[in-house]
């Protein structure tokens, strides 16, 4: 068995009995350790991105104490939390009753299994509990030399930017292996290692290739960026972290949904009690629920593959190509949507007959998950002959920016740059600018058209 764990003999028991049945029917997984925590701590660890050894940052204080609030009130509760990790870590909250905890457990596998085999994750770094417990002493040696409020400012203006990666850094590698006459396997060790040496910005030296435009804007700053040797030490451990978590933020329906098949196929195959079976079906459609206009990951995901599994598709073979926009784009059509968008509104007839336009509907969702459901911006170069302003584009697909947070981001990224940023956008249907130093930040409405007008990728570039 691969379960190594510290829990109470009677959860030891159900776990194995769990992990056992989840094999039979195809998992595979690394081995899982689970440990049971109490409700607080738990919410510390979440509040960590599931890393308790993790370096210290006030945004995680505050995370925290959102997530410990939502508890008390009783607006939220986290029921487990996994890590993609081998061994991946699991870990349960000691109040949830037995039936909770088996439902935990058997969710747990299924994620478990998600990280292992799908592609978004396959270039991720499988020991990160150990990366993250270098990566902490790393930080904690920089606040020793050069203080805590100095490390603090630094660490936070890269955190605010942890989103300027780039999505499809994997899909590109695949593109290039397919375009080798090498074996598959041969294939496969060359796209990993490829794949590795985009995340580990350290290995590209100080003067990689640069195109444009590009999306990893965080690399580029790693590779050219006028900053100290512990500040682009301090960005490489910022940039390496994004990505990876950028999986999860790319596969949060599929994941969640692969999860939710795989603990209500396991549970209900024979793992639970018959005085157990109302009690599952209140919290398993809890977990499933929808707001009304919310998307609930876990209800769409498992319902995705369920459509999945009528239809006689391969569903291990689904769970290892897809992220969330390719899942949904492979599986919904005109007979998934009305049914999933009338069960919403109780009548998928009557959702027809009001004039529902599931095309219209699948191609907002796809919208508002590409990208992994960030804006897109795009690094255009920098400015030649001014003052080195690095220039960027904002893709826009019909939703402006928030220009609140848009003008803190651009001021953060000036800050790391040393020069004034220019992004370029589109706001009330007008080309705008923002443009910020790191103590300022002003728009510009009307501004003429692309970036390329007032950048060249050829031309000099700064750093």
């Amino acid at each position: 068995m691969g379960i190594k764990t510290s829990l109470p003999a009677a959860l030891k028991y159900h776990a194995l009995v769990i992990e056992t049945r989840a094999r039979e029917l195809g998992l595979d997984f690394f081995d899982v350790v689970f440990e049971l925590l109490d409700a607080r701590d738990v919410n510390g660890i979440a509040a960590y991105g599931g890393f308790p050894v993790r370096y210290p940052s006030w945004r995680f204080g505050m995370e925290f104490e959102r997530l410990q609030k939502g508890y008390v009130w009783g607006l939220s509760k986290i029921y487990e939390l996994v890590i993609n990790n081998d061994p991946t870590y699991a870990y349960l909250v000691r109040s949830n009753s037995l039936l909770e905890q088996k439902l935990v457990m058997a969710h747990v596998f299924g994620h478990a299994d998600f990280f292992k085999h799908n592609v978004w994750f396959q270039g991720t770094e499988r020991r990160m509990v150990d990366r993250m417990g270098r990566n902490s002493t790393r930080v904690r040696r920089m606040i020793d030399q050069h203080g805590q409020d100095r490390v603090e400012e630094r660490l936070d203006a890269m955190l605010s930017l942890e989103s300027l990666v780039d999505p499809y850094l994997a899909r590109r590698a695949a593109a290039d292996e397919r375009r080798t006459t090498a074996s598959l396997s041969e294939r496969r060790g060359q796209r990993l290692e490829r794949f590795g040496r985009e995340h580990e910005p350290e290995h590209a030296g100080p003067r990689a290739e640069r195109r444009f435009p590009e999306a990893d804007v965080l690399g580029f700053l790693v590779r050219e960026a006028p900053l100290a040797d512990w500040e682009r030490e301090l960005l490489e451990i910022v940039r390496a972290e994004a990505y990876y978590f950028l999986p999860q933020r790319l596969t949060k329906i599929a994941n969640e949904g692969w999860a939710c098949y795989w603990h209500s196929r396991i549970l209900t195959g024979g793992i639970l009690e018959a005085s157990e079976i109302v009690d599952f079906a209140d919290v398993h459609s809890g977990a499933t629920a929808a707001a009304p206009g919310s998307l609930n990951p876990y209800r769409l995901g498992l319902r995705l593959f369920r459509a999945a599994e009528e239809r006689g598709e391969d569903l291990l073979m689904l769970r290892r190509v897809h992220n969330d926009v390719s899942l949904i784009d492979h599986l919904v059509d005109e007979r998934f949507a009305l049914e999933y968008h009338g069960a919403e509104e109780s009548d998928s007839l009557a959702a027809k007959e009001q004039g529902f336009d599931w095309r219209e509907w699948k191609q907002n969702l796809l919208g508002a998950l590409a990208f992994g459901g960030q804006p897109r911006i795009e690094l255009v170069g920098v400015a030649g002959g001014g003052r080195g302003e690095l220039v960027l584009r904002h893709r826009h697909d019909g939703r402006d920016l928030l220009v609140s947070q848009a003008s803190e981001t651009v001021k953060r990224l000036a800050s790391l740059w040393g020069a004034p940023v220019l992004l370029h956008t589109v706001l009330d249907d007008e080309p705008a600018v923002v443009e910020a130093s790191a103590t300022s930040c002003r728009v510009h409405k009307g501004a003429g058209g692309g970036a390329a007008g007032t950048a060249s990728a050829a031309g000099p570039l700064a750093g």
